[in-house]
């Protein structure tokens, strides 16, 4: 039978805990233990499980419209409980789902009630598992964009609790989910967030490589166009016109993906400045674009301000010029994200006070 860690074997919770509606524990365990009564194999007579899950299902409608949100993800528990017992596999999984969702939405109330910072900690282990077990069984019913679904649920609320170094491994789950489900462009939004979560947790050299990952699925999903584009932009100036050629049959939504991983990269590349034994093919291909040895090479997809801004600032840390750094840096702030603007200014302090804890 289903078993999820850290909801214990029974629905048994303190004062309070059942949200704001008038529904009390006692109510709710007396009701839920007539309805549970009913499972129990008599003489001579099977129990009715599709009448058991029916109403434990309407218990749970009518704890969520309460705001009893515990007591009603207890329901939908014992809901893909039935569900097992009868081999029906996409009711139990949607009843997970769904308690995994009403978990998570008490801790979020939880967090706006008593203030910012708690976190997620009380229903989470319950969370995770409902969503591990429900996204196992979408994966054997070969639906693997629903099983993405429930990870990227959880990645999306433990972001947004302020805990990125739990949400990363979630979000990166559904983007290798989106990716075997034939959906590359969610599938690089998805690891666009996992980037964002690790650095958050000033893991500079593992957002380098979801980012790089990223950027190699986006001209993937972009089709021959953004190959193309990729190839020419690194190659010498004779090659310009093929180049703009490719890169403006590149889709939109692609092309401005592949431009955040792009820049986003060089900037991780200029903070981390790995050593040319520890510099990947991948890494020393892109930075050749923006080395003085390029001086003539096509921007391709990278807006032609933005490309020689951002070669300017290449030359600026190979030269160790600190005050062409900091004018370039009021030039490209608003050319850049939030993100990539926190990225260029630590470089500058990188500069100014190497810690030596690069790459």
């Amino acid at each position: 039978m289903l078993s999820v860690p850290g909801a214990g074997p029974s629905p048994g919770f303190g004062p309070g805990e059942g949200g704001s509606g008038s529904a009390s524990a006692g109510d709710f365990l007396t009701r839920y233990r007539l309805v549970s009564a009913k499972l129990r194999r008599r003489f001579l007579r099977k129990p009715n499980v599709s009448e058991a899950a029916e109403q434990f299902a309407a218990l749970a409608r009518e704890l969520r419209a309460q705001e009893s949100l515990p007591y009603a993800a207890w329901c939908q528990l014992a809901v893909a409980r039935c569900a097992q017992s009868l081999g029906h596999a996409p009711g139990e999984a949607a009843a997970l789902g769904e308690a995994a969702r009403l978990w998570l939405r008490h801790e979020r109330e939880l967090r706006l009630r008593q203030g910012p910072g708690l976190g997620l900690a009380e229903h989470l282990p319950a969370a995770q598992s409902c969503v591990a077990f429900g996204a196992r069984l979408r994966l054997d019913l070969g639906q693997p964009a629903l099983a993405a679904g429930l990870w990227l649920e959880l990645g999306n609320e433990l972001r947004a609790a302020g805990e990125p170094g739990q949400a990363g491994p979630a979000l990166l789950r559904a983007a290798d989910l989106l990716a075997a489900a034939q959906l590359p462009l969610e599938a690089l939004r998805c690891l666009r967030d996992v980037a964002s979560c690790l650095l958050l947790c000033r893991d500079h050299d593992g957002a380098l490589a979801v980012l790089t990952q990223a950027q190699l699925l986006a001209q993937a999903g972009a089709g021959p166009g953004a190959a193309a584009a990729a190839g020419a932009s690194a190659s010498s100036s004779s090659s310009s016109s093929s180049s703009s050629a490719a890169a403006s049959q590149l889709p939109g939504a692609f092309l401005d993906e592949l431009l955040h991983c792009e820049v986003t990269r060089v900037l991780l590349l200029l903070l981390l400045q790995p050593p040319p034994s520890k510099l990947l093919p991948e890494h020393a291909q892109t930075l050749e674009k923006y080395s003085w040895e390029a001086l003539d090479a096509s921007p391709g997809y990278v807006p032609s301000e933005l490309f020689l801004l951002l070669q300017s600032a290449v030359m600026a840390c190979q030269e160790k010029d600190l005050e062409a750094l900091q004018v370039l840096q009021k030039e490209l702030w608003p050319l850049l994200t939030a993100e990539q603007n926190h990225l260029l200014h630590l470089v500058i302090q990188e500069m100014i006070s190497p810690s030596g804890q690069g790459f």
